[in-house]
């Protein structure tokens, strides 16, 4: 879900009145491993009639029952249509794993957005901030930060989703292949920043988790529109081999850039490229435009890939 919105069905001063309340998390769900959980997989429900309500749709998802304050501390602009926002959260107990998304609560505006996070939890731990990354449209929640949002800006936040990855240390290694279509990159590249985490911890944390190798396949119509170009070469270069991307552009109409050249391919992304990362030790994890999701998918269920090594996210 890079982009979605709901309409409040209750005051939003009352929902933020309730962030200064901590409540009691679900420590088990919080410990379920990567591999019990997906959006939804195979099993049907992809064909299911679509909801436009964001609450609607993530009705069955797991939710952390805090609602947070959070303060805008930092906006650039990724594109010429994204913002990206930078949320400081003063609440020790605020948590998320690479690939969720949050409910985002606006004082004054009587509609809620869901936004994916598209920074690693360990900039969170760290630093106590996380990102979004979030895409001009009509919508109030995208309206007001394109158009209203300034630095020291209060909102809240709340944490769901059951599309992520958090392996424990004591699991098997794997390898994982990550495929975005437009704005859909934003979990996805969460995941692939908390990848780098995992890298990085091995040279220092014997007992750590074990990653294996990431291929990052990323569409977009061209490449104004790929977002985060920068930030994932710079995991290429630190991580030869063990981090690598395929770009896309399926609607490119002026010239490709000599520096960008040797990363782009001008097309869909083939059956070919994917089938040759099938083996009984890679995850697929897939956000973008439902269509998108429902092919891909299908095409890894034709391959043998089992259904519950295939997590999605829907956006719409």
């Amino acid at each position: 879900m890079a982009h979605t919105t709901i309409s409040a069905a209750f005051a939003i001063p009352q929902l933020l009145r309730g962030t200064a309340r901590i409540f009691p998390t679900h420590s088990a769900l919080l410990r379920l491993k990567y591999s019990a959980l997906c959006s939804c997989t195979m099993n049907g429900t992809m064909k299911s009639k679509r909801k436009t309500d964001h609450l609607e749709r993530t009705a069955n998802n797991f939710r952390q029952e805090v609602i947070t304050p959070a303060k805008v501390c930092g906006i650039t602009n990724e594109s010429e249509t994204v913002k990206r926002l930078r949320l400081a959260v003063t609440n020790k107990d605020f948590t998320f794993k690479a690939g969720q998304w949050v409910d985002f609560f606006i004082p004054k505006v009587a509609v809620v957005g869901g936004f994916s996070i598209c920074s690693s939890p360990g900039l969170l731990e760290q630093e106590g901030v996380l990102e979004l990354a979030v895409k001009h449209t009509v919508h109030p929640p995208a309206h007001w930060i394109h158009t209203q949002c300034s630095l020291d800006s209060e909102v809240a936040l709340r944490v769901g989703g059951n599309f992520f990855f958090d392996p424990q240390p004591a699991d098997s290694p794997v390898n994982l292949v990550l495929i975005a279509g437009g704005v859909g990159i934003n979990p996805l590249f969460s995941i692939l920043l908390h990848v780098a985490d995992f890298h990085r911890n091995q040279e220092s944390e014997e007992n750590g988790y074990k990653m294996g190798t990431v291929k990052l396949y990323y569409s977009a119509k061209n490449t104004n529109e790929l977002l985060f170009k920068n930030n994932i070469f710079g995991l290429m270069n630190e991580f030869p081999g063990k981090i690598t991307c395929s770009f896309h552009v399926t609607q490119q109409s002026s010239q490709i850039c000599e520096e960008l050249q040797p990363y782009i391919t001008e097309g869909r992304i083939s059956e070919k490229e994917l089938e040759k990362h099938v083996s009984k030790d890679t995850l697929w994890y897939i956000c973008g435009p439902p269509p998108m999701i429902e092919s891909i998918s299908k095409l890894l269920e034709n391959f043998g890939v089992p259904t519950d090594c295939i997590y999605f996210e829907k956006w719409w």
